[in-house]
């Protein structure tokens, strides 16, 4: 008679988890438009005649005051974000809104003086090294 042949058993793998369902986003209330709706925007940036000043994403916004009773919320959330200087690019950001809504939005403000913008400020760049040689030899020769 032959040995029956060991075979070895494969050791066991603890089971895997369950796979997490994906989060699913919230239906819009009732009456409410999703984030992504143009009429929203629309909505947001009132009825303007669509007139807006020329700025940059790196605009600096600064308020002037604090919001008035009578401003929208998106404007009164400007208005608390910009204590300190803010550019357009991280309002649009912390807001959630595009840049053109933005624009829009401090249009408004500008007009109402209730915000200042104005350019970034540049640091100087090194001096051009020619400069300083000719104040350093300007300076040996007294």
């Amino acid at each position: 008679m032959t040995r029956p042949r060991r075979t070895r058993r494969a050791p066991k793998e603890p089971p895997s988890p369950p796979p997490v369902p994906a989060p699913t986003p919230a239906a819009p209330a009732e009456g409410e438009e999703g984030p992504g709706n143009p009429e929203r925007l629309y909505a947001l940036t009132g009825l303007s005649d669509g007139g807006r000043m020329h700025l940059d994403l790196v605009t600096l916004v600064v308020a002037r005051s604090a919001p008035p009773r009578s401003g929208t919320p998106e404007q009164a959330a400007v208005l608390r974000l910009c204590g300190n200087p803010l550019s357009v690019a991280e309002l649009s950001a912390y807001l959630k809104l595009p840049f053109s809504a933005m624009t829009v939005l401090i249009t408004e403000l500008i007009t109402a003086e209730l915000v200042q913008v104005r350019a970034p400020i540049v640091r100087q760049t090194r001096p051009d090294r020619s400069i300083l040689e000719a104040v350093m030899h300007g300076l040996q020769r007294l």
